[in-house]
């Protein structure tokens, strides 16, 4: 029995991690409201803190405004 890997769009993981930094969830909490393991939320967390800070990610971005970025940056 094979599982499939599950993906989330980034307007998800952007959610997701707001729960935290601007709702005032826990990860555990998030986590469990939500249904994804905790170590997925605390990476998307990470990522949209530094996002918000104005860092560039090298995959794909969470901020409607980080994604613009990299577009333009593509070659």
């Amino acid at each position: 029995m094979t599982s499939k890997r599950r993906s989330f769009s980034p307007e998800f993981k952007q959610e997701a991690a707001s729960l935290v930094l601007d709702q005032g969830y826990t990860i555990p909490q998030a986590s469990v409201s939500l249904g994804i393991g905790e170590s997925a939320i605390r990476r998307w967390v990470n990522q949209l803190t530094e996002e918000r800070d104005g860092i560039t990610p090298k995959g794909k971005a969470l901020t409607p405004e980080q994604r613009r970025i990299q577009e333009l940056q593509a070659p």
